[in-house]
């Protein structure tokens, strides 16, 4: 098609997408072509900020690393990851899902561990948590041998990955669930963290006045053939930042009970002083069991990052 005017355009990259022979590939890109020549026209996007938003596309590509995915990151950020959880999971949207964003720093291969074992593999600060949680089908029924990994931030706010001074898979195990469908392990209780703001997520960030903080949480992944592969996220109740998650990923399902111990004999004969339990129940549903393709690879080496928190920007109005 020869073109002769705006319009012209769009109806001959759709035309050309009607030669693919996968159906499905061609209700993807038609979808997406439609939606971003549109979007063009109502942003009514002028050449220079077309190259802006080339480069920027550009620079999430060159920042994602073995270490950091700024891909997964800016997903998050505009509530990608969180709306194809959620259109995928749940009866397909229509009910409550224990699924929720893998995060972009799930590392494949971590050790397999006893259940009642611990997570923390160098000296990590932080209050002792004991974690029970129970995986169980639509039915109810417990689900036995289960594969589950486990993996969250320390009480500084760095994932082993990103922090030099942690040993190589701190705070990560891998667990099987016993004939109840329950993993036990004992870990030190998480913080919310910054996500990182050296990328185009940083500029997008400060551009709205928002914060950069996740609330607290530790990650689950549960894998059992089967079964579709769910990743969850459990957040700490007590977080300041539950109602403001930098990437909108908090649901009610997923809000864990933290429960203070003090002045009980403690679980484990090194426990001075108080401790927390965690427990918590994930549903999940028949499918494929797949395993994706981690958003991370290895360890960061040199300095331990510095930590820089946005404050959130309010409206006095």
């Amino acid at each position: 098609m020869i073109i002769e005017k705006q319009s012209d355009v769009t109806a001959a990259v759709l035309e050309q997408l009607q030669q693919s022979s996968d159906p499905r590939f061609k209700e993807i890109m038609t979808a997406a072509v439609t939606h971003l020549h549109g979007f063009i026209r109502d942003a009514r996007l002028s050449e220079a900020e077309f190259h802006q938003a080339c480069a920027l596309i550009a620079r999430l590509g060159q920042l994602t690393t073995a270490s950091h995915n700024e891909v997964v990151l800016i997903a998050g950020s505009l509530g990608v990851s969180a709306l194809v959880c959620l259109l995928n999971n749940g009866d397909n949207g229509q009910t409550e899902t224990t699924a929720n964003l893998m995060g972009p720093f799930w590392r494949m291969d971590s050790p397999p561990t006893e259940n009642g074992g611990s997570i923390v593999r160098s000296p990590t600060p932080g209050m002792p948590v004991f974690v029970n949680a129970w995986v169980r089908d639509r039915q109810g029924r417990p689900v036995p041998d289960a594969e589950v990994d486990v993996w969250h931030a320390s009480s500084e706010g760095f994932y082993e990955n990103q922090d030099p001074e942690q040993a190589d898979m701190n705070l990560r195990g891998k667990f099987r669930t016993d004939a109840a469908g329950c993993i036990t392990f004992r870990t030190i209780k998480p913080v919310g963290y910054p996500i990182p703001l050296s990328g185009p997520v940083g500029a997008l960030l400060r551009a709205q006045g928002r914060h950069n903080m996740r609330p607290a949480h530790i990650h689950f992944m549960i894998y059992k053939p089967g079964f579709k592969t769910q990743f969850a996220q459990v957040y700490s109740s007590d977080d300041p930042h539950l109602e403001t998650d930098v990437q909108f990923g908090v649901t009610r399902a997923l809000i864990g009970q933290y429960v203070l111990h003090s002045g009980e004999t403690p679980p484990a004969d090194d426990v001075h002083g108080a401790w927390y339990t965690l427990d918590h129940h994930f549903v999940i549903e028949p499918g494929e069991a797949r395993l994706p393709k981690p958003p991370i690879t290895g360890k960061a080496g040199g300095e331990r990052p510095t930590l820089t928190v946005l404050e959130r920007c309010t409206d006095t109005h």
